[in-house]
């Protein structure tokens, strides 16, 4: 039953997920700038975060996890997001987003080596499959070498990050750590937008995208990725949020008329796919010692 949560919520989590770039676009298009949206989605989620984690009394994180926290707010979210959106200006948006789906790749990796995870044939099958409909879902094009390897970078980043709240996690709550993770990275983009200078929304559909962007797109992922990721590890939600680019893919067709094409919809059945594989594969691994810490 714990892994079976912590599947559902890594799903949630995805397809919360998969409705950023659809708010940030409506966002955009009421004259907002980048500094400014990231400034507003962390800022705001920040602060009701510190609302949960007062209601529920519970304490705010110190010492060394403190540290961590504030690193994976300020430098993980903060790199990962700004290696992204600088990555966009050197190559094609679907080249961008391939790269960056190379993240369950590094994961896998990372957790071999430093979390000595063991890498089974089934989750390197549902990797190359994962990757293989990524691939396909968002047809990638040409780019310039500084394109990709921002992009690259920017998968490598949140590939840490990853591992980095694996062992976080198994000190504090979800709201405890989402509340530092959001201020942290809501100061650094807060001073980014008071250098820039602030562009706040023009009507009130300027100001629904943002709170879809706040609400949907950013705590509820958040919040859900962190306890599936403490349930499942780090390997099995990277791969899990592959769900991401079809949830993204499937909005955009039904919002804004983008055209589903066959190698999309192919892409879309091959990452759902190793989603089902590794699904199944979790819910066959469960040893009697995690059935009693479910009861808890």
């Amino acid at each position: 039953m714990r892994r079976l949560t912590g599947i559902l919520l890594i799903a949630i989590s995805a397809a919360s997920f998969g409705t950023l770039a659809i708010f940030g676009r409506f966002a955009y298009a009421d004259g907002m700038d980048i500094f400014t949206v990231l400034f507003l989605r962390f800022g705001v989620s920040a602060a009701f975060m510190t609302f949960i984690l007062l209601l529920r009394n519970q304490p705010f994180p110190r010492g060394r996890i403190l540290a961590q926290l504030v690193g994976m707010g300020a430098l993980g979210y903060v790199g990962q997001s700004f290696s992204y959106l600088t990555a966009i200006q050197y190559a094609s948006a679907g080249l961008v987003a391939l790269l960056l789906y190379l993240y369950p790749i590094f994961v896998a990796i990372l957790s071999t080596v430093f979390l000595r995870e063991k890498l089974t044939r089934v989750k390197i099958a549902a990797l190359v499959i994962a990757f293989v409909g990524t691939l396909l879902t968002v047809g990638p094009g040409g780019g310039q070498l500084t394109g990709i390897l921002l992009a690259i970078a920017a998968a490598l980043i949140y590939s840490i990050y990853i591992i980095v709240g694996t062992n976080v996690m198994r000190h504090v709550s979800a709201v405890q750590s989402s509340t530092v993770i959001f201020a942290s990275a809501g100061a650094v983009y807060g001073l980014l937008t008071l250098v820039n200078g602030a562009t706040f929304p023009a009507s009130n559909a300027g100001w629904t995208a943002v709170l879809g962007l706040i609400v949907i797109s950013t705590i509820i992922p958040v919040v859900t990725f962190l306890a599936g990721l403490e349930r499942i590890g780090p390997t099995n939600a990277a791969m899990l949020s592959t769900l991401e680019p079809v949830v993204t893919v499937l909005l955009a067709a039904w919002l804004f008329d983008e055209q589903l094409l066959p190698i999309v919809l192919l892409g879309g059945g091959l990452i759902l796919t190793a989603v089902v594989i590794l699904t199944r594969a979790e819910l066959r691994s469960v040893e009697p010692s995690e059935k009693v810490i479910s009861i808890h």
